[in-house]
């Protein structure tokens, strides 16, 4: 359905450092830098995730009520994902990781910028 997200982000450098800490702790590659542009770009089981300075020259802001989910897999995978958040400038939220009623694993963070994400590994088992 959707041929990528993008983001914004006040600080590229800084959403470089997090986002590529994320992504390797599932298994993808460092983003590819677009300096030029101020763009990152990941790539990751045909899915891709980018990163920008807001065209319009404005500062950055969060979605209010946006969640931005990744499938990582399985629950090992989501605590690496949340743990390399953490120790690069994201924020725990929520409840902590673990096995919500409906059966899946999720572990919700905010990125440097405040953008809400969250691991997903269903079923959690």
């Amino acid at each position: 359905m959707f041929s990528h997200i993008m983001i914004g982000s006040n600080d590229i450098g800084r959403s470089k450092k997090f986002y590529d800490a994320l992504f390797a702790a599932i298994g993808a590659a460092p983003g590819t830098e677009d300096t030029a542009r101020g763009r990152l770009a990941y790539t990751h089981n045909g899915a891709r995730f980018m990163v920008t300075k807001p065209i319009d020259g404005k500062p950055a802001s969060t979605a209010n009520g946006g969640t931005i989910g990744f499938a990582v897999g399985d629950v090992n995978l989501a605590e690496a994902w949340h743990k390399a958040g953490v120790a690069n400038g994201g924020t725990s939220i929520e409840d902590p990781p673990g096995v919500r009623p409906n059966g899946a694993y999720l572990a919700y963070l905010r990125d440097p910028d405040g953008h809400k994400l969250v691991a997903v590994a269903r079923p959690a088992a």
